[in-house]
């Protein structure tokens, strides 16, 4: 991977951050200034910590582990999507929903019972309920 330089990062707008009135207060330390109601993020502390990330990416690679590329911005979708196949790594271009990796048992259960439905509606016996019964499983 190329080494980011402080100008890559002011040209792809990394420094501009949220609204003065909008901030949270754990975000100091990163703020370098505000302007126009917006804060300026500190480029040199986005830099370091960029460095410190992708060494622990590295690392968890090197050791086999998987990483999950998530982009939900629809300016970054394609490219995450074709890094990611292209290193065979999972990926969320699209909705990301909650819960997705903390509450996973409950998300693979909906996963389950969304699959079976979609079997039962291929099956002859499906066309053969009542209108309504297909509409409440279509629901």
């Amino acid at each position: 991977m190329a080494k980011l330089e402080y100008k890559d990062l002011l040209e792809a707008g990394v420094h501009f951050g949220h609204l003065t009135r909008k901030w949270d207060p754990r975000m100091a330390p990163y703020i370098f200034m505000e302007r126009n109601g917006i804060h300026i993020i500190d480029l040199n502390k986005t830099l370091a910590a960029l460095d410190e990330a992708c060494h622990a990416i590295k690392q968890h690679v090197r050791s086999g582990k998987k990483v999950m590329f998530v982009a939900t911005k629809k300016q970054a979708q394609d490219i995450v999507q074709e890094e990611a196949k292209r290193l065979n790594m999972p990926y969320v271009t699209d909705r990301w929903l909650g819960g997705m990796m903390t509450n996973f048992a409950t998300i693979r259960k909906s996963l389950k019972k969304l699959s079976g439905i979609d079997k039962l509606m291929k099956e002859e016996a499906y066309l053969n309920l009542a209108k309504r019964e297909r509409l409440m499983i279509q629901r």
